[in-house]
């Protein structure tokens, strides 16, 4: 029901075929997918929640987990981290990336369960479906489409969903 073709650039989604951006380097396997690598891990992802910038978005209609996103979310990247691949309060003493920005990507994040249920340290961390960027320029290893899609898309999700991203 919702995959990603990388080779296309396409995320079919209940019938429909949208443009998405993947990961910098593409797509890989699972099991090669390192910290910082710019890919896409290849798999069946479940669609674990969503955050929504709260200041720029209404309230989703979704059955799918959400809250509101804060200005102190972040997400730790750091393999060092005891809570690495999982969201983090900032300021964090490890590495963690921001995830309230300026540039919209993550005013909607859908989290993807990539590397969740027994995390490896240093196997890949915050893979997430968000907004793209306006020219679709390439996620540092997430999938991403149009703001205004995903919004939509929202009330369709729900728990026991995954994205599919195929090889």
């Amino acid at each position: 029901m919702l995959s990603v073709d990388p080779e296309s650039g396409t995320l079919l989604a209940f019938g429909e075929r949208i443009p998405c951006a993947i990961g910098r380097s593409g797509s890989t396997s699972a099991a090669l997918k390192r910290e910082g690598d710019g890919a896409t891990p290849i798999g069946r992802w479940p669609l674990l929640g969503v955050l929504i910038r709260p200041d720029r978005l209404p309230a989703p209609g979704t059955a799918l987990p959400w809250r509101w996103l804060r200005p102190t979310d972040g997400w730790s990247d750091d393999p060092a981290d005891p809570a690495y691949n999982r969201p983090v309060v900032h300021p964090h003493r490890f590495s963690a990336e921001r995830l309230w920005r300026d540039d919209h990507i993550y005013d909607i994040i859908i989290v993807l369960g990539h590397n969740h249920q027994a995390v490896v340290p240093g196997a890949g961390s915050a893979i997430f479906w968000h907004v793209a960027q306006p020219d679709f320029r390439a996620t540092e290893g997430c999938v991403a489409i149009a703001r205004d899609i995903l919004f939509a898309l929202l009330p369709g999700l729900a728990p026991g969903m995954n994205l599919t991203v195929a090889a």
